[in-house]
Order: structure tokens, then C-alpha cells, then sequence
């Protein structure tokens, strides 16, 4: 079975477009779980553009699944320009407070509008590999956000992350496409073997959807989906349990 992790980004996104707590990331997070969900992702960014510093430390403690944090790990604290917003006080610091079951980290800039590129650790590698001794110090399962380039992920191995997370997008656009889907798919098989062969575990994520989900979880050695922006949409048509539900129905198939 494949496990769900639901991200609440885009909860906290129609949340922040109001002055309100309405939608409340908690509530929807306890709707998930109760529907199946196996955690909750959520990806704060240093702008709070949707989730906050706060809402981490709201859903800590009511979570009975894991929690997933993830993030660019070498971004800085900053100032809130926002009232009633605390500041944002860097994600390392917010990640050593919190301690959540798994930390995924992700090299974004406050320039992209979402996640589009994996590490490159040919480069970042000397940088990345303390963060991730600190984050295994504290028991934190480590998860680094990857292309599906076997070159690379070798170096994630031998930086003793616990897992990857391969970045899907490319995949979701030839499903769309219907363009060299069987080729771009054996690319991602074939980084999934490279990952099961040096010890890696693996998780999944980025545009995945009730379409192209199935064919995806073709990918062997599997263990976590994290999915919010197409599971949110969905949840607008058929409410957000049902939509949990039937990521879930595939997942578990």
C-alpha cells in the first residue's frame, strides 16, 4: 500500500486570500485523517504565503498521523508584513522546535510560484549532507526532493538521506500529453531502482491526480504520494472526504 500525505497548502492559500481563520488548517487537516489520509504535508515558505510558522505548531500537536514538513532548508527567518501574522522564523529553526515524523527538503526561492526542480547535490551536496546528520540526530525522517537522475540520487544515498522524493512533473505532463509517456515513465522506473539499490526509500509528488495516479503507483518500491493541489480541486466537486477517499481507493488497489 502506498501511503497519502495530504498537503494543506492550498487550504491555507483561500485562508490567507481573507482576513479570518476560515478555512481552519486544523479542521480540514482532522477531515482528511478522518477520510484516510495516512499524514499531512504542509510547505511553509518564508512570505507565509499560505502556510504559516503558526499553523505548523496548531497541527503538531493534534496530528495522529505523521507529519511532514517541507522546505528549503537554508531559508533565513524574516519579518511579518502582515498583522496578527507571527514572523517566520526560519525553517530550520521552526523544523528543531516542531519535530515532525518526516522533514522533506526542497531547494525553492521565494521566486517560484511552486516547487519545479529538484536538489542538485553535485553542487549543494557539502551543504546539504549536515543538515541532514542534524535532522537524523533528531529522528526526524529525512526526505530530499529529486529529479529522477540516478546520478543524483546515488549522492542522496551517500549523504545517508532516509528517502527522496522524486519530482513528478515531467511525468504528469506526458500523461497530459499523452507524448512519450511510456519512455518518461521508464525514466522514473528506472530512478526508483536506482533508489531501492542504494537504500533509499521513496516517495513521490508534484501534479500527481485521480487521472494519472494509478499508472504512477506502476512504480515499484512506492511508500508515500504527497498531494494538495489537485486533491483540493477535486474536493470542490465532490467534497474534500470523498476526494480523500478516492486517492485512497487507488492507492490502495
Amino acid at each position: 500500500m502506498v501511503a497519502l500525505s495530504v498537503n494543506l497548502n492550498k487550504i491555507a492559500l483561500i485562508r490567507n486570500s481573507r482576513d479570518t481563520e476560515i478555512p481552519s488548517v486544523t479542521d480540514f487537516a482532522a477531515k482528511c485523517i478522518s477520510a484516510g489520509a495516512d499524514g499531512i504535508t504542509v510547505h511553509p515558505r518564508p512570505d507565509q504565503r499560505h502556510i504559516r510558522a503558526q499553523d505548523c505548531f496548531d497541527l503538531n500537536p493534534m496530528l495522529q498521523v505523521e507529519f511532514n514538513i517541507e522546505g528549503n532548508p537554508f531559508s533565513e527567518g524574516r519579518k511579518s508584513d502582515r498583522k496578527g501574522v507571527a514572523d517566520y522564523p526560519g525553517f530550520m529553526d521552526l523544523v528543531r522546535d516542531i519535530k515532525p515524523t518526516q522533514c522533506t527538503l526542497v531547494p525553492d526561492s521565494d521566486s517560484q510560484l511552486t516547487s519545479d526542480h529538484g536538489f542538485n547535490l553535485i553542487k549543494d551536496a557539502d551543504r546539504v549532507a549536515p543538515i541532514v546528520d542534524e535532522l537524523k540526530s533528531m529522528g526526524i525522517r529525512t526526505s530530499l526532493f529529486m529529479d529522477p537522475d540516478p546520478k543524483q540520487i546515488k549522492i542522496a544515498a551517500e549523504i545517508n538521506t532516509h528517502r527522496i522524493e522524486l519530482y513528478t512533473e515531467s511525468f504528469a505532463q506526458a500523461f497530459c500529453n499523452k507524448k512519450d509517456l511510456e519512455s518518461v515513465f521508464k525514466i522514473y522506473q528506472t530512478a526508483a531502482d536506482a533508489a531501492n539499490n542504494y537504500g533509499l526509500g521513496l516517495n513521490a509528488g508534484h501534479d500527481l491526480n485521480l487521472d494519472n495516479l494509478q499508472k504512477f503507483c506502476g512504480i515499484e518500491n512506492l511508500l508515500e504520494v504527497s498531494i494538495g493541489h489537485h486533491l483540493t480541486v477535486d474536493a470542490l466537486e465532490m467534497g474534500l472526504e470523498q476526494a480523500v477517499r478516492s486517492y485512497k481507493k487507488i492507492l490502495n488497489s
